[in-house]
């Protein structure tokens, strides 16, 4: 594995015997504003909050939004919910606070005032389908990536906004 760059990060859950586990891609990250995130630390922000407030969701990515007014920069998540939240408002929190947790430069950030929380963009069921297929990359191996430093894939889905639930979140 050290002589190859494949493009896979990997966590060795055992030395003895060596043993590891694929935890996500060198490409897949967001640090847009110096925050460093990696594609685990979302994965398990979004799992930890779906876990506690009883919520799926079929697929996700984020992307930065940058300010250019007087309000603050952001992560933008955009969603496809199977099931979602009761309580919208504590599950985009909690979401939050899991990423904080896994992230000391995020938690610095969110802290410092200088970015502001996450904000959640719902998607219509079937979004990441319907978007594949735009792009000419529906099945096989092709994946939306979960995290990018740019807004491309965040504004070609834009057209597929949830409409009536993108106002309350």
């Amino acid at each position: 594995l050290w002589a190859y760059d494949i493009g896979d990060t990997i966590k060795f859950v055992s030395t003895t015997p060596y043993r590891i586990i694929v935890t996500g891609r060198t490409k897949h990250y967001i640090s847009a504003f110096g925050e460093h995130v990696i594609g685990e630390e979302v994965e398990e922000a979004m799992n930890k909050a779906c876990e506690k407030h009883k919520a799926r969701v079929t697929e996700f990515t984020i992307a930065p939004f940058v300010s250019s007014n007087e309000g603050k920069s952001y992560h933008e998540w955009l969603v496809e919910m199977e099931k979602m939240p009761e309580d919208q408002e504590a599950f985009i929190q909690d979401l939050d606070s899991f990423l904080q947790e896994k992230n000391s430069y995020y938690h610095d950030l969110i802290s410092g005032k200088i970015l502001s929380p996450l904000h959640l963009t719902l998607l219509h069921k079937n979004a990441f389908i319907d978007y594949m297929r735009q792009e000419g990359k529906l099945g096989g191996q092709n994946k939306v990536a979960r995290l990018s430093n740019d807004r491309k894939i965040a504004d070609k889905l834009q057209p597929f906004i949830e409409k009536e639930a993108a106002q309350s979140m």
